[in-house]
C-alpha cells in the first residue's frame, strides 16, 4: 500500500479513468450530504486563511504497487460518492459558465468551461466509455454519462435518481445571484485527498473495504454483502454473477427501495429463513458471513448462494413491494402489509416456495394467507402482546409435514395448538374483544379493517379510499340537545365508552354533511345512511333512534360478520386426532394443602395477595401445585413459591445481572442449590411488600414472553 496527499483536481487530470466495480454500491449520497460539501466548498473559498479542505481517501487497485500519476484505469475500493459527487458539481459548473457572456466564463484561472470538461470530466481523444473519466456502476452509468457529455451519451429510459437530484442540486445553488463563482472555483482548487494505491498481489482490498469509513453516507448491509460476495472473485465470474443474479436483483427492488433499508430488511428474512434465526438488522452482514461459510454453503459454492440469494428475492419483492402478478395472490399480500407485521415475512417467503415446487396448490397457498392474515388480525384485537411473533413465523414451518394433503391441515392445527400467548384467539374471544376495542383509535389501519367488513364476498370491491370514517354517534365533545336527549342524563360517560366501538362507526361520502346532525337527519339526508349503497349502512335506514342498545346490537351483528371475515382454521375430528392433541394442563398430583405452612393465616394471607397479583399480569397464567413448590406459568415456569414458617420464598426464572431492583432485596443464587426455577431469590414476609415483589415477577414473565416466542 502506498498513500500520498494531492489536491483532488490534479488526481481528475492526472487519472485517464476512475472505474467503480460491479460490486460496489450505487451513488448513495443525499442532498444532506451535497448540501454539506457545499457549505466547505464557501467557506473554504471565501477565505485565503484556509489553504487546503480535506474530504477523505481514494482508495484503488493498481496492477502493481504504482500511484494516480501512472496513466491506467483505477477501481475504486473507497471514493466514490466523493469523486462522483465533485463530477456532478464540475458537470454543473460546466454548464452555468457556458450559460454566461463569453468574458465571464472563466472566473478564475483554469475555470474556463472547456478546461473543466477537458481535464477533469472527459478524455476528448477517446471514444465510447472510455471518453469518461469516471464511469460508474450500471444503475448509474448511463445517466452521468449523459450529464457529462450529451454528445457521447443519450439520457436512459429509467435515469438514476440520486445522480440527476444532485446535479439539479448543484445547477440551482450556482445559479443563485448571491452565488460568487470565483469563490466556489477557488473551494473547489483547495479540495485534498489521501491518494491510497493498493498492490493487488499483497494487500486485502475486503478487509481494507471494511474498515473504510466515510465521510458522507454508511455502507449498508447491503453494500457489505455485495461486495463480500463480489469483489473476490476472478474478473470474468465477477461479470458472471453480478449479470445474473445481482443486477437482477437490483432492477427488481428499484432504486429508492434497494438503496434504503428494504434490501437489508430482505438479506435479514433471508437469513431468519435458512437458518431459522432472526438477526438483528444492522448485524445482518456478519450474519450473511457466517452463513456463506458453513462448510456445506462454501462447498456448493458463491454461485449457487447467489442463485438463492436471486430466488428468494423475486418472492420477496412479490411480497413485500407489491410485484405479484396473480390479483388474488396481490390482495392477499397486500392485506398483510396493511397490518404492519413484517415478521410474519419469512414464512411467507417459504411457504411461496413451496407453493412453487407444488406443495401447496394455489388455492391452499391462499388460505394459509388468509388464516395468517386472521391470527395476526385477532391478536392484535384481543390486545395480546406481539413480542412473541418474531420467533413464532421464524420457527413455524418446523412443526409441519410437508407432503401433497397433509400441508394445510398440518398448517391449521399448527396454528391451533399455539398456546397461551402465542395463540390463535377463539370465535368467543374475538368476538366480544371486537365489540369492546376502540377501534377508531387501533393500532392498526382503521380504514384496513373496515373495507374488510364491507368488502367481504363483494365481487365488485368498493374503494375504501374513497371514503371517510363516519362515528354515527358525533364525536363532539358538546353533544347537540337532540343527542343529549337521546343518550340520557349520563349522556357524556356514554359518548366516552360508546363513540369508538365497533357498533358506531361505519363510512360514508358525506362526512362534511352529516357531521353533528341528529340521527334522524343522518339517516333521511340525501347521501345518508338509508340510501347508503354500502354494506356497512344496510339495516341503519330502518332504525329510528341510535343510543347504546342500537350501537350495542349493530356492533353484535358485524362481530358475527369479523368471524367469517376472519375465520378461524376448521379442521375436522379426524384431523385433529392426527395433527394434533391438544395440549393441556398438567393433572393436580398436589394441592395448597400439601403446604402445611399456608395454614398460617399470616401466610396463607400473604399467598393469597400474591397469587392474585401474578394470575393478574396475565391471563394465560397459571399455577401448579408441586410438592416442593407452587409454581406459576405460561409456557414454563416463571415464578415458584416455597411457603416457610415466616415467609414466602420466591424463585425468579431470570438472570440475576437482567433483573431491575433498585431496593435490592433480591438475592443472586445462581450457585446455590435451591428448589425452584432460577437465579434470582425473593422473600416476601408482609403485604406491604407484595407490589414491589409483583413487579420484580413481571419482569421474569415479560423475559419469558420475549424469549420463549
Amino acid at each position: 500500500m502506498k498513500a500520498t496527499e494531492a489536491k483532488l483536481l490534479q488526481i481528475q487530470g492526472a487519472v485517464s479513468q476512475f472505474i467503480i466495480p460491479i460490486y460496489q454500491r450505487t451513488y448513495s449520497w443525499t442532498e444532506k450530504e451535497c448540501q454539506q460539501l457545499w457549505a466547505d466548498l464557501l467557506r473554504t473559498g471565501s477565505t485565503e486563511a484556509i489553504g487546503v479542505h480535506f474530504i477523505g481517501s481514494v482508495v484503488h487497485i493498481d496492477e502493481g504497487l504504482g500511484n494516480l500519476a501512472v496513466q491506467a484505469p483505477k477501481l475504486v475500493i473507497d471514493g466514490q460518492q466523493r469523486l462522483t459527487t465533485i463530477t456532478l458539481l464540475l458537470t454543473a459548473l460546466a454548464e452555468v459558465l457556458e450559460a454566461l457572456p463569453e468574458d465571464q466564463q472563466e472566473p478564475i484561472e483554469g475555470f474556463a468551461p472547456a478546461m473543466i470538461r477537458e481535464y477533469y470530466l472527459i478524455n476528448r481523444l477517446q471514444k465510447g466509455d472510455k471518453r469518461f473519466k469516471l464511469l460508474l456502476s450500471d444503475t448509474d452509468r448511463v445517466t452521468l454519462m449523459a450529464l457529462v457529455d450529451t454528445t457521447a451519451a443519450a439520457p436512459p429510459s429509467e435515469p438514476s435518481i440520486r445522480i440527476q437530484a444532485n446535479h439539479q442540486f448543484f445547477l440551482e445553488q450556482l445559479r443563485q445571484p448571491s452565488t460568487d463563482l470565483a469563490m466556489v472555483c477557488r473551494g473547489i482548487s483547495k479540495l485534498l485527498v489521501v491518494d491510497v494505491a493498493l498492490a493487488r498481489d499483497q494487500d486485502n482490498p475486503q478487509l481494507i473495504f471494511e474498515s473504510m469509513n466515510s465521510t458522507g453516507r454508511e455502507l449498508s448491509q447491503a453494500d457489505l454483502i455485495r461486495n463480500f460476495v463480489l469483489m473476490g472473485q476472478p474478473p470474468e465470474l465477477q461479470e458472471q454473477l453480478y449479470t445474473l443474479h445481482w443486477r437482477p436483483m437490483e432492477l427488481l427492488f428499484g432504486q429508492e427501495a434497494y438503496s434504503g433499508n428494504e434490501f437489508s430488511a430482505f438479506m435479514r428474512d433471508f437469513l431468519t429463513l435458512q437458518t431459522g434465526e432472526v438477526p438483528l438488522l444492522n448485524q445482518v452482514y456478519d450474519t450473511f458471513k457466517a452463513y456463506a461459510r458453513r462448510p456445506e454453503i462454501e462447498q456448493a459454492g458463491t454461485e449457487s448462494l447467489l442463485k438463492d440469494v436471486h430466488a428468494v428475492a423475486r418472492r420477496y419483492c412479490r411480497i413485500v413491494l407489491g410485484k405479484e402478478p396473480d390479483p388474488a395472490l396481490h390482495q392477499a399480500f397486500f392485506n398483510l402489509r396493511e397490518l404492519k407485521v413484517s415478521v410474519v415475512n419469512p414464512l411467507l417467503l417459504e411457504l411461496y416456495a413451496d407453493h412453487e415446487a407444488g406443495l401447496l396448490s394455489h388455492g391452499e397457498f391462499l388460505e394459509a394467507l388468509q388464516l395468517l392474515e386472521s391470527y395476526v388480525f385477532r391478536r392484535a384485537v384481543c390486545a395480546i402482546p406481539s413480542n412473541s411473533q418474531q420467533k413464532t413465523f421464524a420457527t413455524f414451518s418446523r412443526s409441519l409435514r410437508k407432503e401433497n394433503g397433509h400441508y394445510l391441515p398440518g398448517f391449521k392445527a399448527h396454528l391451533l395448538s399455539l398456546p397461551s400467548y402465542r395463540r390463535f384467539p377463539s370465535d368467543e374471544e374475538f368476538r366480544r374483544e371486537i365489540q369492546l376495542r376502540n377501534l377508531y383509535k387501533f393500532n392498526k389501519s382503521c380504514s384496513y379493517w373496515l373495507q374488510k367488513l364491507e368488502n367481504h364476498q363483494r365481487r365488485e370491491l368498493i374503494a375504501v379510499a374513497n371514503y371517510t370514517i363516519e362515528h354515527i354517534l358525533p364525536q363532539n365533545p358538546e353533544l347537540s340537545v337532540p343527542w343529549r336527549q337521546a343518550l340520557g342524563e349520563n349522556w357524556k360517560a356514554l359518548q366516552e365508552e360508546w363513540l369508538h366501538r365497533l357498533g358506531n362507526l361505519t363510512l360514508t361520502g358525506y362526512n362534511a354533511e352529516l357531521s353533528d346532525r341528529p340521527f334522524l337527519e343522518k339517516r333521511n339526508h340525501a347521501g345518508g345512511f338509508a340510501g347508503s349503497p354500502l354494506k356497512l349502512n344496510q339495516g341503519l335506514g330502518q332504525v329510528e333512534s341510535w343510543g347504546v342498545e342500537e350501537i350495542q346490537a349493530r356492533g353484535a351483528h358485524l362481530a358475527e360478520r369479523a368471524l367469517a371475515v376472519w375465520a378461524a382454521p376448521e379442521l375436522s375430528e379426524a384431523q385433529l386426532a392426527e395433527y394434533w392433541s391438544r395440549p393441556a394442563h398438567p393433572a393436580a398430583a398436589y394441592s395448597l394443602a400439601d403446604h402445611p405452612q399456608l395454614a398460617n393465616p399470616q401466610i396463607r394471607a400473604l399467598f393469597d395477595a400474591l397469587d392474585l397479583g401474578i394470575r393478574a399480569l396475565d391471563p394465560n397464567v397459571y399455577q401448579e401445585v408441586l410438592k416442593l413448590y407452587i409454581a406459576y406459568k405460561c409456557e414454563t415456569n416463571f415464578v415458584d413459591i416455597v411457603p416457610q414458617v415466616r415467609s414466602l420464598r420466591l424463585s425468579l426464572n431470570m438472570p440475576f445481572a437482567e433483573l431491575d431492583d433498585p431496593s435490592g432485596i433480591a438475592r443472586d443464587i445462581t450457585t446455590i442449590g435451591r428448589w425452584g426455577n432460577g437465579d434470582v431469590e425473593v422473600r416476601v414476609a408482609s403485604l406491604a411488600e407484595v407490589p414491589y415483589a409483583i413487579g420484580l415477577i413481571r419482569q421474569s414473565l415479560e423475559r419469558q414472553l420475549d424469549d420463549n416466542g
